[in-house]
């Protein structure tokens, strides 16, 4: 959190602004929420991302096997005006998102599923069963 001070008419805006950046406001604000969640069978991702649509993500598996979460959205309302009229505020809103995460050895990367849901991006992740004769402890008779 930004620390309280005093402005006046002729320094708000430069101090403001120093303080943006200086505190890195803009990374803290640019990055989602995520949950990981691990199950018996499978990991689970949740992304909060309010307002976005599947149209904004892209997830896929890289090269080097990392699941990659992309997401962008740039919307811009435009308002038309009836004679002449000058813009006073005008509001546009940008978002880009970027995260490369790396997989464990036990992923089914075949099978990774992600859906858009109330505002969140929910990515499973499988997981590869052990073969039931592996997890099964058996005792062995010494005869």
């Amino acid at each position: 959190m930004l620390p309280a001070r005093k402005y006046t008419r002729q320094t708000w805006l430069p101090d403001i602004f120093q303080d943006f950046f200086e505190n890195n406001a803009l990374e803290k604000v640019a990055a989602p929420a995520m949950n990981v969640i691990e199950t018996d069978c499978c990991y689970k991702l949740e992304l909060a991302a309010p307002g976005m649509t599947k149209d904004d993500f892209k997830v896929h598996i890289n090269s080097d096997g990392n699941l990659v979460i992309d997401m962008e959205r740039n919307k811009e309302e435009k308002k038309e005006c009836k004679g002449e009229c000058k813009y006073l505020r005008k509001e546009f809103a940008y978002t880009k998102y970027h995260q490369v995460l790396a997989l464990p050895e036990n992923a089914m990367k075949d099978e990774i599923e992600a859906r858009v849901e109330n505002g969140v991006l929910c990515v499973r992740i499988p997981k590869m069963q052990k073969a039931k004769e592996e997890t099964e402890k058996r005792l062995i008779e010494v005869k």
